[in-house]
């Protein structure tokens, strides 16, 4: 072959393999492309956290007891109050709190304060406190209650001496 040929051939070559190469650079960076799109968009959803409540008193403004002594045992408890439904007169020993998910929910006090929690809000119950809840909507109450307990302490003390008031 004559040099001018080797030449052109070499330049063929290279002109070729860099298209060649440019074809699929340019697949690659289509790919690319959709797959940093598709990152993005799940990197653009965030764990969101939200603080619901931060308190050292109950609903009622009482402060909360300090921390019993000894191992905890932490209890979480779904409620469903159906509508028109409710707990009879009952306290707690233990410190506990919820978030009701559904519904509302009124809770009286013996001495007759009252707190309406309505969905989407957090509670701390009394302690030590009489008390009892009611669902006075249409709609089932869902509340997620969770406990500050120790092993064999009961989380609620229910007082059916007491009559509707």
């Amino acid at each position: 072959m004559k040099r001018g040929m080797k030449w052109m051939l070499a330049a063929i070559l290279i002109i070729c393999g860099t298209i060649t190469v440019n074809a699929q650079c340019a697949n690659c960076q289509n790919h690319c492309a959709m797959h940093h799109a598709q990152n993005d968009s799940t990197t653009q959803k965030k764990v969101v956290s939200t603080e619901l409540i931060r308190t050292s008193q109950s609903w009622d403004g009482v402060e909360l007891p300090d921390y019993l002594q000894g191992r905890p045992e932490l209890v979480a408890v779904k409620y469903v109050f159906p509508a028109g439904q409710k707990l009879g007169w009952h306290h707690h020993p233990v410190m506990n709190y919820g978030i009701l998910v559904q519904g509302e929910l009124t809770i009286i006090g013996l001495d007759g304060k009252t707190k309406v929690v309505n969905e989407g809000e957090a509670v701390v119950e009394m302690v030590g406190t009489i008390h009892h809840g009611e669902n006075r909507g249409t709609k089932d109450v869902i509340l997620y209650m969770f406990y500050l307990s120790q092993n064999d302490m009961p989380l609620a003390v229910q007082h059916p001496e007491i009559t509707e008031q």
